[in-house]
């Protein structure tokens, strides 16, 4: 993160966005609504991804349903680890940028990627306290590596393309020099 961006225009502002979400989350009503729509959204993403289709849908703050005609983990798990809302706001600064030349805008892009983000995290925390049949159907202890795995990789991506300053090859070798360094050091611990 160090090597990764200015503070004053990447950090703080997505801190400050993550910050103020949190606020809203324990103090406001959640929007269960935004996030089931959401969730079956990405179901429905992944789904069209991975080659099926889609023959219901449906969306509500009690829950929602989704009705494919193809299906796999991923299909499954991808609302758990994939940040969708945090990635409409990047398509849209990304279209911004491209036809207005938003640069100067990097500070709220940064505000509202935190906020958004933030949002996913907290929601799906938030959600994974009842039972889902997402989990249930792929089994507890699979979907929590994947649901780990996942948020861990969009991380491991997401952070060098936001900054822009290291390449995402150069973290991903940052990331697996600290992690046999940190197996190495067990080693030598067990």
């Amino acid at each position: 993160m160090r090597a990764s961006g200015d503070a004053d225009t990447t950090w703080v502002p997505a801190l400050s966005g993550a910050a103020c979400w949190l606020v809203i989350y324990l103090i406001l009503p959640k929007p269960m609504w935004v996030y089931v729509f959401g969730h079956e959204l990405t179901h429905v993403l992944w789904t069209w991804m991975m080659g099926g289709r889609v023959k219901k849908f449906k969306a509500s703050a009690q829950g929602g349903q989704v009705i494919v005609t193809k299906n796999n983990f991923l299909i499954a798990l991808a609302p758990y680890f994939f940040p969708l809302y945090a990635v409409l706001v990047v398509f849209a600064f990304l279209i911004g940028h491209w036809l207005w030349n938003w640069r100067h805008y990097l500070v709220w892009f940064h505000l509202l990627l935190g906020a958004a983000y933030a949002f996913h995290v907290t929601l799906t925390w938030h959600i994974l306290k009842n039972r889902q049949t997402d989990i249930t159907d792929q089994g507890y202890l699979f979907s929590a590596a994947i649901i780990f795995l996942g948020n861990v990789s969009v991380l491991l991506i997401g952070i060098p393309l936001l900054a822009a300053r290291v390449d995402v090859s150069t973290a991903l070798r940052w990331w697996l020099g600290c992690t046999q360094e940190v197996l190495r050091h067990l080693g030598i611990v067990f």
